[in-house]
């Protein structure tokens, strides 16, 4: 496996710009702010290698140009998306490589929050933007929840020891919330207490890992048994399939 480390640089208000470093080089992931990420270069003594976006929400891409013309390098983006500031449009199952960077990343389309948004999976490292969070998932502001419900199983099916970094930090409220429809799971109480005490400390939550959401996230244990019980209580239903019980979950969690 590549030698890197990764880092999260906090932007905006609860955003997560991830800086993937090798050596002396970092390949930034979904840069919402150009300040941010120019002052922890400077401070790591750090040349930009390159750029991802996972979509074209703005908090994930407004930096995009300017750092591009400062450094002039490449920024992939799922084509898609038509991101305007893209210089290598990506489609599913595309590779990513990036001059003197040793990693080479798959692209997975997991379309949902938006209609183009894309991951980019490599070493055991998952970078998903705004489709899976920790506990949580990403609204439906333009797709279906067939085609979330798709993209998180494409993102479940990855090895349970993949790291997985998301947009935004909001595991906090994402894990109330799995409380309120599966109390009877003692993992989600033992990793908020786990959560809560590395937020008292301003760490990050993340990046969590598969194996973790597949134990504690709702919206990957759509068939779990407590869950659909819960679910058919709440919403008055006799029967409901996988992806409608997906979907009664994001109906939920919009106003939670």
């Amino acid at each position: 496996m590549t030698q890197v480390q990764v880092t999260a640089i906090p932007a905006l208000s609860d955003n997560y710009i991830w800086a993937i470093i090798h050596q002396d080089k970092a390949v930034i992931v979904d840069p919402g702010e150009a300040e941010p990420v120019e002052r922890f270069l400077k401070q790591h003594h750090l040349s930009l290698a390159g750029i991802l976006l996972t979509h074209h929400h703005w908090d994930h891409t407004n930096a995009a140009p300017v750092l591009h013309q400062r450094y002039h390098v490449p920024v992939f983006g799922p084509a898609e998306d038509h991101i305007p500031s893209v210089t290598h449009a990506l489609h599913d199952g595309d590779s990513v490589s990036i001059p003197d960077f040793p990693m080479t990343w798959r692209v997975i389309a997991i379309p949902g929050h938006t209609l183009g948004h894309a991951a980019y999976y490599a070493d055991g490292m998952l970078f998903c933007g705004d489709t899976l969070f920790s506990a949580g998932c990403g609204r439906l502001f333009e797709g279906t929840a067939q085609q979330m419900y798709d993209s998180l199983r494409q993102l479940a099916a990855l090895p349970g020891d993949t790291n997985v970094y998301c947009g935004h930090e909001y595991t906090i409220k994402n894990l109330q919330f799995a409380q309120t429809v599966e109390p009877e799971n003692p993992r989600i109480a033992a990793r908020l207490e786990e959560v809560q005490a590395l937020r008292n400390q301003h760490l990050p939550s993340l990046p969590s890992t598969i194996k973790i959401e597949l134990e504690t996230n709702p919206f990957l244990r759509c068939d779990s048994p407590s869950i659909v019980h819960n679910i058919k209580k709440l919403t008055n239903a006799s029967t409901l399939t996988p992806v409608e019980v997906f979907a009664a979950l994001r109906r939920l969690k919009n106003s939670f």
